[in-house]
């Protein structure tokens, strides 16, 4: 009887446990059960917060959110999936889907990799730049020579220029590699020959684009886009 009671206040004390995590770690995937095929356009958001976290290529994903929480999965060309969060003892919920599309004839077509948003700021976060050796402040009292040379020299202006040059370059790479990804998850409809195009109606700060968050640069780039759109009817 005693034994009963102990077994009967252990499995309350887990429940009670599992009602009250803080945050749930939120993990799953997504298959077709069709055919095989990476998911390059999967958002996974919460519906309850409004936020949102784009998956993996493999289909798997992961995120924290709050017990009881309303999710949705959106798989272009999918049926919308939705789910509630329901925590286990290590407050954690684990979810496989296997969902079907729709049958289709497509043309080959070659596919790019896609670069991950993490990748991305990586790359945003290292853009500077490139020093070319210029005497400034005291160093053109001790070497005025130096100075002089360099104001008028034509060899170092064009040092300068190759160097901001590269810089563009750098912006425009890394801009197109994140309008790459946000094509593919449907947060703009451009195709690659329009990115050059865009990217010039951007004339996005350098500063911005190294600095800004994933949801500053979205909203920043659905508004520019918007525009865009605009302007090209």
């Amino acid at each position: 009887m005693k034994l009963s009671v102990l077994f009967f206040l252990l499995g309350i004390s887990f429940f009670g446990f599992s009602q009250n995590c803080d945050q749930v770690l939120l993990k799953g995937k997504v298959a077709d059960t069709l055919r095989p095929q990476g998911f390059y356009n999967m958002m996974v958001v919460n519906r309850s917060t409004g936020k949102g976290v784009f998956g993996q290529p493999n289909g798997t994903f992961s995120l924290y959110a709050k017990n009881h929480d309303t999710m949705a999965i959106s798989v272009k060309n999918y049926p919308l999936i939705e789910f509630v969060i329901s925590a286990d003892s290590n407050c954690q919920d684990n979810h496989t889907f296997y969902i079907e599309g729709n049958m289709q004839q497509v043309a080959e077509v070659v596919v790019r990799p896609i670069k991950t948003l993490e990748q991305i700021r990586e790359e945003r976060e290292s853009l500077a730049l490139r020093e070319t050796r210029q005497v400034t402040g005291i160093e053109v009292m001790q070497s005025p020579i130096t100075a002089l040379y360099q104001a008028f020299s034509k060899k170092e202006k064009s040092k300068r220029l190759v160097a901001e040059m590269e810089y563009q370059d750098d912006q425009r790479a890394v801009l197109k590699e994140l309008l790459r990804v946000y094509a593919a998850y449907d947060v703009v409809k451009l195709s690659e020959e329009d990115f050059d195009e865009f990217v010039y109606f951007l004339n996005i700060n350098p500063d911005f684009l190294r600095t800004a968050t994933e949801w500053e640069l979205i909203d920043f780039i659905k508004g520019k886009y918007e525009h865009f759109m605009l302007v090209r009817k």
